[in-house]
């Protein structure tokens, strides 16, 4: 029992009934046409059909008018029949041309229901027939034979085409099913069947009826499949109560859409549920499997599990069942974000489960259906692709996508092409421009490439069956975990290369997992190359133009809230990926911020992605408050000297109070950073309060020039206030050494866990390949 193959039983069907795989909805599937009879033998192989001639059997005589058809090249069908009014038995049978007579569009067939996909007019009146009835002998007598068409027949060489010549032998049956479990495709099996039978019109049928015969041998092996896979969901449930699986419709019957989540997928969807793939390559022509994971990328940029589905029915009901069964098992939480194959019956499910969630189509699939739809254009125009690529991942902005798609199809003209226009309809959900703002957790937004990591890719494939699926499935999953657990291990025990001086880069590499940190580091050392202008300050954001040395044309503009720490990109690398960019962080180093605010590090990217410790992501608000608190200053100081600076200069008279304001003010500052920040500013004087061998001495400043150290002639209320207000301030910042000293208790703790999972995951992987 194979995932990839198909099948039909054989029968007469009219030759408009031909079904090409390429129209096929979802969950359809149709029997290719064949006759069961064998052809005549003998001397009846050259002769014509005369009024007279004896058969043995109604099938006989069928068979006769059929090779007699092939030789001289029309199709025939059963058109009408008598039955005897003793016993109702067949006396009487007409085979016509299948031209014959006209179709009946007011058919009540076609009246009460709108046709999606009209079929050709292939009845034209034809009268050519032979009608047998039957005789006492038992034997089947031709009672009128009709030999004039009123078409043009068809020469030997295209004889094959003919709906009642196609059909599928036995040898050849046997070779397909070989063929396909070895993991060919439709189109390399015609070829190869052509090559043993010596040409096309040799093997008696169509590449469109080898694909009917796969789909439908498909279709009743998965019926039987099914039910194993219940069996092996039933017994992983036994096992592991944290197990769920569901089935659409009555279990007992195996014939619905199957998911399965294990408790490690549950969990890795708390933690890096934020962006999901739901990956249906597996039921596309690359391995024509019914298989379809839903996966993630943990902190490590590795493809996680979130659960699987095995889909035998792909209709939008089907898959609005699949998406809600797989919320329910995922806690009810959507995600930010989906990624799937560009397929309309799965955009319509998601917008009515996921409404909120940004939904894009694989823009990887689309530029693979490219290649297909447009191969001609690719081998006429070599420069097609590499520009195709430069416009819909190098382009900046919305206008400037619109432009270069213009320009793009009128310089191809391909500006009346279908599949180009449809997908440009859609360009809101696969065009990177257009979905720069949501987070999809990708490392770059100008990769060539953005396929949706499979989690299975080189464990399953077309030729894999379900027994072989099984096995494979859990070795992926294995797979999997080892190499997180590999993550994690050089995570915590490698120490990074640190490539500059940087705060901001050692901060990273202790926050950061090995591999984001190396991105990270990417973008950092990139800000060396670049430079950053302000071109406007409206007072609370200043933007700033980034550009790389030399290369003022391609500029990025940076807007950056220096009281809030906020900046954002017009690249929108952060709100794309959860890193910074380089653009912001060249603002950042041309402004003195040293270290990385709080609310740019993702914590689905760092080192405690899946910590418990409750009180970890509050105490590292605190520390990193403490290494951000000097760029505040500094930032906001700066800020409010320019205005003042500007206001200054406007007069003589203003500038000479300002540059009097300014030596008061230097000589203060100076006197404050001279005693390490320990003096005041009470109602405009100095204050300072120094500790000196252990005892508190209290010192007035009302002339700076004279004197330090004048006692203060305040009364005892006043006193008694700095000394509370002493004994505050030393008990705050025994609170704030014993937070960052239990901080750093728990992280080892953590760490210490991760270490031991480490350690404990490595010695089962060790015991299974030992045994």
């Amino acid at each position: 029992m194979n995932f990839g193959g198909g099948g039909s039983e054989d029968g007469d069907v009219d030759g408009d009934d031909v079904l090409d795989e390429e129209n096929v909805s979802h969950g359809n599937f149709a029997a290719v046409p064949s006759y069961s009879y064998s052809p005549p033998q003998g001397d009846l192989l050259d002769l014509e059909p005369y009024e007279g001639m004896l058969f043995e059997s109604e099938e006989a005589a069928k068979a006769f008018y059929n090779s007699y058809a092939r030789r001289v090249g029309f199709s025939t069908r059963v058109s009408s029949s008598r039955r005897s009014r003793k016993d109702g038995a067949i006396i009487q049978r007409s085979f016509v041309c299948a031209k014959e007579g006209f179709r009946n569009l007011n058919e009540k067939r076609t009246k009460d229901r709108e046709i999606k996909r009209p079929r050709t007019i292939t009845r034209v009146g034809c009268k050519a027939a032979l009608s047998v009835k039957i005789q006492d002998s038992g034997k089947w007598l031709v009672s009128n034979f009709v030999k004039e068409h009123n078409h043009e027949l068809v020469p030997p060489d295209q004889v094959h085409c003919l709906r009642s010549h196609r059909q599928i032998s036995g040898p050849a049956k046997t070779l397909i099913d070989t063929l396909q479990a070895a993991g060919m495709g439709p189109r390399r099996i015609m070829s190869a069947l052509i090559k043993e039978y010596g040409g096309i019109s040799k093997v008696g049928f169509t590449e469109v009826d080898c694909r009917n015969y796969m789909r439908n041998n498909r279709q009743r092996s998965l019926e039987g499949d099914i039910q194993l896979l219940l069996d092996y969901l039933k017994h992983m449930n036994i096992q592991n109560p944290g197990f769920f699986y569901a089935v659409q419709g009555d279990e007992d019957q195996c014939t619905g859409n199957v998911f399965w989540a294990d408790s490690k997928a549950r969990t890795n969807y708390i933690y890096f549920g934020d962006t999901v793939t739901f990956d249906t390559t597996y039921r596309s022509n690359r391995y024509r499997l019914p298989f379809a994971p839903f996966t993630g990328v943990n902190h490590h940029g590795q493809p996680v599990l979130f659960g699987c589905a095995f889909l035998i029915n792909e209709s939008e009901a089907s898959f609005i069942w699949l998406f809600k069964t797989w919320l329910a098992a995922m806690s009810g939480q959507p995600p930010l974000s989906m990624t799937t194959d560009h397929d309309a019956v799965i955009r319509s499910a998601i917008m009515q489960v996921f409404p909120e969630t940004r939904h894009r189509f694989c823009k990887w699939h689309i530029f693979k259906k490219c290649q297909e739809k447009l191969s001609h254009v690719y081998l006429e125009h070599p420069n097609f692709e590499a520009d195709f690529h430069k416009c819909v991942n190098l382009t900046e902005s919305t206008e400037e996508f619109e432009t270069c798609w213009l320009s793009l199809v009128d310089k191809y003209g391909l500006r009346d092409h279908d599949w180009l226009q449809l997908i440009y309809l859609d360009r809101r959900q696969w065009v990177q421009v257009y979905l720069r703002d949501t987070f999809f957790a990708e490392m770059s937004i100008t990769q060539r490439s953005d396929s949706m990591n499979s989690y299975f890719d080189g464990y399953v494939n077309a030729s894999t069956n379900l027994n072989q699926f099984f096995k494979l499935y859990e070795k992926a999953v294995e797979s999997r975990t080892e190499k997180e657990v590999k993550a994690d291990y050089d995570t915590m025990n490698a120490f990074p290369v640190l490539k500059t001086p940087s705060p901001m880069e050692k901060q990273a590499s202790e926050v950061y997992t090995k591999k984001l940190f190396m991105r990270f580091q990417e973008e950092l050392v990139a800000t060396l190359t670049f430079t950053a202008n302000i071109v406007e300050d409206d007072g609370l954001v200043t933007t700033y133009q980034v550009a790389k040395f030399g290369d003022d044309h391609r500029a990025y503009y940076v807007r950056f809230n220096v009281l809030e720490m906020k900046a954002t990109c017009s690249c929108q690398m952060f709100e794309f990926s959860g890193l910074l960019c380089r653009h912001v962080l060249a603002v950042f180093r041309v402004t003195n911020v040293l270290t990385l605010p709080s609310h740019y590090i993702l914590k689905r990217w760092s080192r405690s992605a899946k910590s418990n410790v409750a009180l970890e992501d509050r105490v590292a608000d605190i520390i990193n408050c403490y290494l951000e608190s000097h760029t505040v200053r500094y930032n906001m100081l700066r800020h409010e000297a320019f205005k003042f600076v500007e206001k200054g200069a406007e007069t003589v008279d203003s500038y000479a109070v300002a540059m009097t304001a300014l030596e008061e003010a230097s000589k203060k500052v100076s006197l404050v950073v001279k005693h390490d920040g320990r003096i005041s500013l009470v109602n405009g004087h100095c204050r300072e309060n120094l500790i000196r061998n252990g005892v508190r001495a209290n010192y007035n400043i009302e002339d700076e020039q004279r004197s330090l150290a004048c006692p203060l002639a305040e009364d005892d209320m006043d006193t008694k206030i700095q000394e509370l207000s002493y004994q505050l301030d030393c008990a705050n910042r025994k609170c704030e050494v014993y937070r960052a000293n239990l901080y750093s208790v728990l992280k080892d703790i953590d760490d210490h866990k991760q270490q031991l999972s480490i350690k404990v995951q490595s010695i089962k992987l060790s015991l299974k390949d030992g045994i």
